[in-house]
C-alpha cells in the first residue's frame, strides 16, 4: 500500500493504492473497505459521527413531511366519519345486512352441501329471521303500549313514595322561585321578556312520523341480505379476482373466512346467551310481582346486545316501573337488584366462558366504541359497535403492520396469534 497525492483544481487530496486501486482518504468508507486508515482522519470522522448522532438523538421534532402526512391522515379520518354520519340512512342498512349475512352465511353453505338450492335456503332463513323479529315485536307491542299509557299514574305513585326524600329538593325549588320573583319584571313593563313555549312532539307522534323511513330501511336491509346470502361466495370471488398476486388472493380469502367464522360464532353465542338471560329475567320479574314479565325478559335480551350501557338502562327502567307498581318500597327495590345480579353473573362468568378468549376484547375500547357509534348513529350504532370492533380486531390480527391495533383491542396482553406467513406489512 503506497500513499500518493492527487491534484484537482489546485487542491491536493491524499490517497492510497491497494491492489492497483487508488482510494481517496477523504472517502472513509472506501478506505476502510480496503484496509486504509489514517489516525488523524479516522479520529476526526469518528468524532463527527458521534456529534451527528448526538444531535439527532437530542431532537424529537419529526420532519415536516411526517407532520404533513399525519395531518392529511387526520383530515381523511374526519371526512370519513362525517360522510358516515351524513349517509347513515344508507350505510346502516348495508352494515346490518352484512352482519346478518356473516351469521347466516355458514348455515346457507351447510344447507347447500345437503343439496338445498342456495336461493331456497336463503329465502327460508330470511323469512325465519324476519318472522321471528316481527312476532316478538307484535307480542311485546301490547305490554309496551300499556306501560306507556300507565306512565302518568306510575309517576304520581313514585312521587308519593319518594315524598319523604323531597324536603331538600323542595327547599331548593322554593329558593329558586323566590329569586325568580325578585328578578322578574312587572307584567306591564314593556322591557319584560316574552316567554316562548315550544311544544315538542309526543313519543307516539314522533314514532308515527318516522315509521315510513324505518320501514323503508328495513325492507332495503332484508332485500340486500337475501341477495348476499343467495349469491353464495360470489362476493368473495369478486374481491379475490381484483387482487393482483396469488399471495394476496390467499390472504384475502383467509381473512374473509376467518372474520365470517369468528363473527358468526360470536354473534350466535351472544344471541343464545341473551335469550337465556331474557328467560331468567322474565321468570325473576314474574316471581317478584312485576307487571308484564315477558316484556322485561324481551327487553333484557335486546338490551344485553349493548354491553355495559344496556344493563344500566335495563336496571333503571325496572327500578322506575317497580317503584310505580309495587306497593312495598323494599320489594320494589328487589326488582332492579335481581336484574343487576343476573346481568352481572352473565357478564362476569357466562359470556367469558362460552365466548372464549380469542374474541375477548378490551373493556375500555368496547365502552368507547359503544359511546362513539351511539353518538354517531344512535341506538343502532350501539348495537353494531361490538361486532364492528370484533371484525376490525380480527382483520388487524392478520396484518403485521396493524398487529398493535389488534393487541390494543384484545383483552389479553397479546393479540390473536397469527402465523408470520399469514401477515403482511
Amino acid at each position: 500500500m503506497t500513499a500518493f497525492g492527487t491534484a484537482v483544481n489546485g487542491w491536493t487530496f491524499p490517497h492510497v493504492v491497494r491492489g492497483g486501486t487508488r482510494i481517496p482518504v477523504a472517502d472513509p468508507a472506501a478506505a476502510a473497505a480496503h484496509g486504509a486508515t489514517r489516525s488523524g482522519d479516522s479520529g476526526m470522522t469518528e468524532k463527527r459521527r458521534k456529534v451527528a448522532t448526538a444531535e439527532n438523538d437530542a431532537t424529537d421534532t419529526p420532519p415536516p413531511r411526517a407532520v404533513s402526512n399525519w395531518a392529511a391522515t387526520g383530515v381523511f379520518v374526519i371526512a370519513v366519519f362525517a360522510a358516515l354520519s351524513y349517509a347513515q340512512a344508507f350505510v346502516l342498512p348495508v352494515l346490518l345486512a352484512f352482519l346478518l349475512s356473516l351469521i347466516l352465511g355458514p348455515l346457507v353453505r351447510f344447507l347447500a352441501r345437503r343439496r338445498v338450492p342456495e336461493f331456497v335456503a336463503s329465502l327460508a332463513l330470511v323469512l325465519v329471521v324476519v318472522g321471528g323479529f316481527g312476532a316478538a315485536a307484535w307480542y311485546l307491542s301490547g305490554p309496551l303500549g300499556g306501560l306507556v299509557t300507565d306512565l302518568p299514574r306510575m309517576a304520581s305513585e313514585i312521587e308519593r313514595k319518594l315524598s319523604g326524600f323531597r324536603a331538600p329538593v323542595e327547599q331548593l325549588r322554593e329558593a329558586g322561585e323566590r329569586v325568580d320573583e325578585l328578578t322578574r319584571a312587572a307584567p306591564d313593563d314593556p322591557r319584560a321578556p316574552q316567554e316562548v313555549v315550544v311544544k315538542e312532539p309526543g313519543l307516539l307522534s314522533a314514532a308515527a312520523a318516522n315509521a315510513p323511513d324505518v320501514i323503508a330501511r328495513t325492507l332495503f336491509a332484508v332485500i340486500l341480505l337475501l341477495f348476499l346470502l343467495s349469491s353464495g361466495d360470489l362476493f368473495y370471488a369478486k374481491v379475490v379476482r381484483a387482487l393482483p398476486t396469488l399471495t394476496d388472493k390467499k390472504r384475502a380469502l383467509r381473512i374473509a373466512y376467518d372474520i365470517e367464522r369468528e363473527l358468526s360464532r360470536y354473534l350466535g353465542t351472544i344471541t343464545l346467551i341473551n335469550l337465556g338471560l331474557g328467560i331468567c329475567v322474565g321468570l325473576a320479574m314474574w316471581a317478584l310481582g312485576m307487571p308484564d314479565p315477558a316484556l322485561w325478559g324481551g327487553l333484557a335480551a335486546a338490551l344485553n346486545f349493548i354491553p355495559y350501557v344496556g344493563s344500566i338502562v335495563g336496571i333503571v327502567l325496572v327500578g322506575v316501573v317497580a317503584l310505580g307498581t309495587i306497593p312495598n318500597l323494599v320489594q320494589a327495590a328487589m326488582a332492579p337488584a335481581v336484574y343487576f345480579l343476573l346481568t352481572s353473573l352473565e357478564g362476569q362468568f357466562v359470556t367469558p366462558t362460552l365466548v372464549g378468549r380469542r374474541l375477548a376484547m378490551n373493556p375500555v375500547a368496547v365502552f368507547v366504541a359503544i359511546a362513539f357509534w351511539g353518538w354517531l348513529w344512535g341506538i343502532v350504532g350501539m348495537l353494531i359497535a361490538v361486532p364492528l370492533m370484533a371484525a376490525v380486531k380480527i382483520f388487524c390480527g392478520h396484518i403485521g403492520s396493524l398487529q398493535t391495533v389488534a393487541d390494543f383491542l384484545s383483552a389479553e396482553n397479546g393479540g390473536d396469534a397469527v402465523d408470520d406467513s399469514e401477515k403482511t406489512s
